[in-house]
């Protein structure tokens, strides 16, 4: 019988980088020419923002947030070593990185033998961003589950090879993450299970900041991101699939919750935390039920695009009739 383990981290902020670099899309949000003036100076600013802004730009603060988040990826990674699995499927988001105007499938399996991808530039560690690594694939296990969801009513797509970019950030960041003191590697085969989490502005912003350059229309942007709770019931389908098996399973999303930069009724500038206080409590409690309740057009008012990552673990673990052991919330106002 199956064994299965579910994880959850954050991809971001940039762990990669440097603490006076971690505020950087913030002072981005500043330039936005529609900013009320009363925003652009940190005096206009809520009391949690200016605090972690302090009188270094967030230097400091950055500093802290970074041991919170490292902190939880050790814990996170001893986890996963400890189960040991004969492979993991990954939930991560594709932000205009392998899909782009060719094709974007609203979910997507990679049955590759292999992925490689190099570590950003200028990152933390000081490595050679021209270096290679390599993580194995779980090609014919990402080939079976393909197949099973298909039968099951999912219209899955798959590839064998990347299409513009090896491997999107969401999934190379947890490599990086997971292994932070950059002595483990990541030894086991994955599966990477990419979700067009941006919707409608995948190709419209090309998944990323808002545009200042011009006003966007409801024809500038695209079709909506699949329904929270269609990736919900992916999320129990592959429970279903594996636990049929007799593998050790992990099941990683790789998100954060919200972004300050896709938050619009707050100006860019900051999150919608109490919602994402929302989610996560429901989450703790095993109450699964605000998870399939979700609805497209409150992902994009909070800001909420890459939640979306985890509404498949949250159906793993709605399948199975589970709720998280342990638990870590790690906010911000300006990272």
């Amino acid at each position: 019988m199956a064994e299965i383990l579910a994880l959850g981290i954050s991809h971001y902020p940039p762990l990669s980088g440097h603490d006076d670099r971690m505020a950087g899309i913030l002072k981005m949000m500043l330039k936005n020419p529609e900013l009320p003036e009363k925003y652009r100076t940190p005096d206009g600013w809520p009391e949690g923002m200016q605090r972690e802004w302090g009188n270094d730009e967030g230097t400091s603060a950055a500093a802290r947030h970074r041991a919170d988040l490292v902190g939880w990826m050790n814990k996170t990674r001893k986890a996963l070593d400890d189960f040991n699995p004969d492979y993991v499927i990954m939930f991560g988001d594709d932000q205009y990185e392998n899909f782009r105007e060719d094709i974007i499938p609203p979910y997507a399996i990679s049955a590759h033998e292999e992925f490689e991808f190099s570590p950003p530039a200028n990152n933390v560690w000081g490595e050679d961003p021209e270096r290679k690594i390599k993580i194995k694939g779980a090609a014919k296990k990402a080939k079976q589950l393909t197949s099973a969801l298909i039968e099951d009513g999912f219209d899955v797509a798959y590839s064998y090879k990347p299409l513009h970019h090896p491997l999107g950030h969401a999934f190379y960041n947890a490599f990086l993450y997971l292994d932070y003191g950059r002595d483990k590697g990541f030894p086991y085969p994955v599966i990477p299970v990419a979700i067009n989490c941006y919707g409608r502005a995948v190709i419209a912003q090309r998944g990323g900041l808002p545009r200042f350059d011009k006003v966007m229309t409801d024809d500038d942007f695209d079709p909506p991101a699949p329904t929270p709770n269609r990736l919900f019931e992916l999320g129990r389908a592959i429970a279903r699939i594996v636990s049929e098996g007799n593998d050790r399973v992990a099941v990683i999303s790789s998100s954060g919750w919200s972004h300050a930069f896709l938050t619009k009724k707050n100006w860019y500038l900051h999150p919608d935390t109490e919602s994402d206080r929302k989610m996560y409590d429901a989450m703790v409690s095993g109450e699964y039920e605000p998870w399939t309740q979700l609805t497209g057009k409150e992902v994009e008012d909070r800001g909420q695009q890459e939640i979306l990552n985890w509404s498949p673990l949250m159906g793993v673990m709605s399948e199975l009739k589970r709720k998280p052991q342990q638990t870590g919330f790690v906010d911000t106002w300006i990272f």
